[in-house]
């Protein structure tokens, strides 16, 4: 693989800090790298003029390099028009006044949240009441609001806390709303000073608040650790304590058990020890007691007049074992007058290869989605003559099955049904009659001549890993189409079809295959298919990916010139393993908002929360599992890496642009040839209004094509 063109490297700025093997030589303080040893953490700073003249530079050279592309044009207006699609479903929530909906468009690129009634949305023109019109507001006050939700009072639901980000990072401010006067509460609740954490409401006047209070407040995770009581009328400094954690925690908070009617049943608490480990505590008797359930579990919810409770590990107890991944219910009252002692029953337990996704409680009944050899399924559970009973919901089969939206109160819910080529459907049901189609995504591809296939890659310990490809019919298999993979093999979360909108617009449709791949660490096949590659064994999920690439080439799918990668996030961390690790199995790699420098990503942004998924650099053992992998340490010199796209937020506070930077940096360092691109709004899930989302898409296609799809033979 040759490196980039003639005319790419003039473009490219070298850097001749010191840098290279001698910096990377010296020895870390406690196994973290400091300045001595790394020359770019000035990049570290998020919003230092030094570190955003350094991105401006990065962002004029790499728009000028992609955005002069011909295609670039076409490809942005084609996903703008994808974004901005008036007959795009409007999805929505259930509360007693209506339907609510927040909705981005050209004419609202901020957003509105509105209203309307299940009549009105049953319609194919819905007449919509618009209760707060997030562009007016940003506008009126001169800042870059972006709506991050709201929580509101059970069970009317009209009273509520209204979370804004100033340009779109997790922090947010948060103000009392009202929605059936459509203002703003003179006098309300206020929290106008950024931070983590939220809000329950206990009553009317009463709020339990976990924020950041000041000194010793927040973790090192930059989490709250303590909750307040606050009551109107009074300031957020005269809040009593209810509920304190410890500094060590990842995040620690207290809250209420409620059922579907917004009956207060208990308070509760948990702290988070780890990511995935959790000590939960009740209020009983005038003390927070310790409920005795494993750390990988969790309260579930109450379902008629039962507590259920949901383990990601086997659990003895009672002299019975429940299998990990199960849900087991106890009477609500008994576990009430004796929450360590009440009789523990089982509700479900997943068969082979099945999980469970999502769920929803609705007046009566349980609803959760299973995978079942990432196929979805929904089943419903009630408790009815003293026994738990379970039907499957009918719905489509070898289908990607959500939940949508549920009511509280009735049997009303919403489901989502989607694949790969067929837009989105949403179906609806009362309860009294099987779910039915409510709304059609629109078409936003022509899947004529695409076909979906599922294959199995042999990773190197020997575990098959399954991944989708979707491809032209009967492709000539000589390795000469350009294959987007992207996976992401990480906290659980697992990786699904879904209709690719996009993708399948401005890649598929134009020729390009695309490959989901479902890796270790994720959570396509239950806990354990997560736990057996976190910490010590998180190399297995880089080498699953690369198994997948290698299966991809071997069977003729396409070949390294023409195989590009592309992750987020951990994915990102994903994608710079794999083309660190095999620069010569890849022609692109886009980096998303990355984790990168993993031997310093607990003092990065919200990085030492994922201790639990990673492991701490500071703990020499656990270091070397670290520095094996780290794409920052592992960029070197003399390697021919596959000229990756990195970008990044100005405004992510989850993972942080310095990642991304610092990738850049090095790499420009030792003459390498790349680009980068930082929005300066946006977050951790990149644009926050279309016209963003759709210049990114943009970017990245053209990328990909020149990578991958152009004649690169005379560079």
């Amino acid at each position: 693989m040759k490196l980039v063109s003639t005319l790419a490297l003039a473009l490219a700025m070298t850097i001749t800090a010191t840098t290279g093997a001698a910096a990377a030589d010296q020895a870390p303080v406690d196994g973290v790298p400091g300045p001595e040893q790394d020359p770019f953490i000035w990049l570290e700073e998020a919003r230092s003029k030094e570190a955003l003249d350094w991105v401006a530079k990065e962002n004029e050279r790499t728009l000028a390099a992609l955005e002069s592309d011909p295609r670039f044009a076409q490809l942005k207006t084609e996903a703008l028009a994808i974004f901005d699609s008036q007959d795009r479903i409007p999805f929505v929530s259930f509360r007693p006044d209506g339907l609510y909906n927040f909705w981005q468009d050209k004419d609202n690129p901020k957003g509105v949240l509105r209203r309307t009634t299940l009549a009105s949305y049953r319609t194919d023109n819905p007449q919509w009441e618009v209760v707060l019109d997030i562009d007016a507001l940003a506008k009126a006050e001169g800042r870059e609001w972006v709506y991050k939700g709201s929580t509101c009072l059970p069970p009317a639901m009209t009273k509520c806390m209204i979370a804004l980000s100033d340009g779109g990072e997790d922090a947010t401010i948060m103000r009392e709303f009202d929605t059936s006067t459509k203002q703003f509460v003179e006098g309300g609740f206020v929290l106008d000073e950024k931070s983590q954490g939220g809000i329950v409401w206990i009553d009317e006047n009463t709020l339990l608040v976990g924020r950041d209070f000041g000194t010793g407040t927040l973790t090192e995770s930059e989490y709250p650790f303590t909750s307040r009581v606050w009551k109107r009328g009074t300031t957020i400094a005269e809040a009593e304590e209810l509920f304190r954690g410890e500094a060590s925690d990842v995040w620690a908070s207290a809250t209420l058990l409620r059922d579907n009617e917004g009956v207060i049943h208990a308070r509760t608490a948990y702290r988070g020890v780890s990511f995935h480990e959790s000590l939960y505590y009740v209020w009983k008797d005038g003390a927070w007691l310790q409920l005795d359930i494993p750390k990988k579990a969790r309260l579930y919810g109450i379902v008629d007049g039962h507590l259920l409770v949901s383990t990601d590990v086997d659990w003895t107890v009672d002299g019975q074992t429940f299998p990990a991944d199960s849900l087991i219910a106890m009477d609500l009252e008994a576990w009430k007058a004796d929450p360590n002692g009440a009789k523990k029953t089982l509700v479900w337990a997943p068969g082979e290869r099945q999980t469970k996704q999502g769920a929803a409680i609705t007046g009566d009944s349980l609803f959760v989605t299973l995978l079942d050899n990432v196929v979805g399924k929904v089943l419903e559970f009630r408790f009815d003559d003293g026994a738990w009973r379970s039907r499957e919901v009918a719905l489509p089969d070898n289908a990607t099955l959500g939940i949508a939206a549920s009511s509280d109160t009735t049997e009303e819910i919403m489901y989502t049904v989607s694949d790969f080529l067929n837009p989105t459907t949403l179906y609806y049901t009362d309860g009294s009659t099987p779910p039915a189609v409510l709304k059609t995504s629109p078409a936003y591809f022509d899947p004529e001549g695409m076909e979906v296939a599922q294959y199995e890659a042999t990773s190197k310990d020997g575990t098959r890993i399954p991944y989708f490809i979707v491809k032209p019919k009967g492709m000539t298999m000589d390795g000469s189409t350009a294959a987007l993979m992207t996976g992401y093999g990480g906290f659980q979360i697992a990786s699904l079809p879904s209709y690719l909108g996009p993708t399948g617009k401005l890649w598929v449709e134009k020729g390009g295959a695309y490959v989901l791949a479902n890796l270790r660490g994720g959570g396509e096949f239950g806990p354990q298919w997560h736990q057996t590659a976190i910490r010590e064994n998180k190399q297995r999920t880089w080498d699953d990916f690369i198994a997948v690439g290698e299966d991809l080439v071997k069977r003729g799918f396409t070949s390294p010139q023409h195989l590009g990668i592309q992750g987020g996030s951990q994915g990102g961390l994903l994608v710079g393993t794999a083309f660190t690790q095999r620069p010569d199995l890849f022609g692109a790699a886009i980096v998303q908002i990355p984790l990168f420098d993993m031997l310093r990503y607990h003092l990065i942004g919200r990085g030492a929360s994922w201790i639990g998924e990673y492991g701490d650099p500071r703990i020499p053992e656990q270091r070397a599992w670290i520095e094996g992998y780290s794409p920052y340490q592992k960029i070197v010199e003399g390697v021919d890496y596959p000229t990756p796209f990195l970008w990044a937020s100005t405004a992510d506070d989850r993972t942080h642009p310095a990642h991304a930077r610092k990738g850049a940096a090095k790499l420009k360092a030792l003459g390498q040839p790349y680009y980068y691109f930082e929005d300066t709004t946006g977050g951790h899930s990149g644009g926050v209004d279309n016209e963003q989302r759709a210049k990114l898409q943009a970017l990245q296609f053209v990328y990909l094509m020149q990578r991958l799809m152009d004649d690169r033979s005379g560079e």
